[in-house]
């Protein structure tokens, strides 16, 4: 790992590349897994707004959930996490089918999250837990440190697959989320990690 203005960052966030293939994957990380994602404490009064906003275009049985338990739940470590019905699926996943064509035709049926599909379509001002714009890259904590890992999960091996052809390194994938997160300068500093770890051989093409 490497130390970037407070945090430490695994290598594998530069050399291993990603990017997520809806038309391969289907949106399996929202729906697959055996709890839902990480909440901070201040996500749970953005993630009740949301409810407001998306809760009709949500399952009727992730719904029921919602009104019966909330948005949120203690998971087996006691943090909080987004609320999952059937043991895994989060309680905020829509399915439709996905089309590159503007609709045109009809692509494979996927899970979408109803909060950043609101979000994209101006309806809502706040994105999604930064859990999960953040995946694969989780944060932990080593001697009160925040420290960023990359997480592999089977599922994301289309995510891998085209990161590889096109070449693109995780971090960059995932440059809007790190700056929400971490901020612009912070992600400068990692854009010229970068190059200091190509140039020294710690990364090849």
């Amino acid at each position: 790992m490497i130390e970037i203005k407070g945090t430490l960052v695994s290598l594998d966030i530069f050399s291993e590349c990603f990017c997520c293939d809806l038309t391969k994957c289907h949106g399996m990380c929202c729906v697959e897994g055996d709890e839902g994602a990480p909440v901070a404490m201040d996500e749970v009064e953005e993630l009740e707004n949301a409810y407001e906003v998306v809760g009709a275009e949500l399952p009727a049985k992730a719904r029921a959930e919602i009104e019966r338990n909330g948005v949120v739940y203690p998971d087996r470590e006691g943090e909080l996490a987004t609320s999952i019905i059937n043991g895994k699926d989060c309680v905020f996943v829509k399915y439709g089918n996905l089309s590159a064509d503007g609709g045109k035709t009809r692509g494979p049926r996927c899970a979408f999250c109803a909060i950043d599909s609101a979000f994209r379509e101006g309806r809502l001002r706040w994105q999604k837990p930064i859990s999960c714009a953040l995946y694969p890259i989780r944060i932990s904590s080593i001697g009160g440190v925040p420290a960023l890992n990359y997480h592999r999960w089977s599922v994301c091996k289309p995510a891998v697959e085209l990161g590889r052809k096109l070449g693109l390194p995780l971090y960059q994938f995932l440059k809007e989320p790190l700056i929400r997160r971490f901020g612009q300068e912070w992600w400068d500093e990692c854009h010229l990690a970068y190059g200091e770890l190509k140039q020294a051989g710690y990364i090849k093409e």
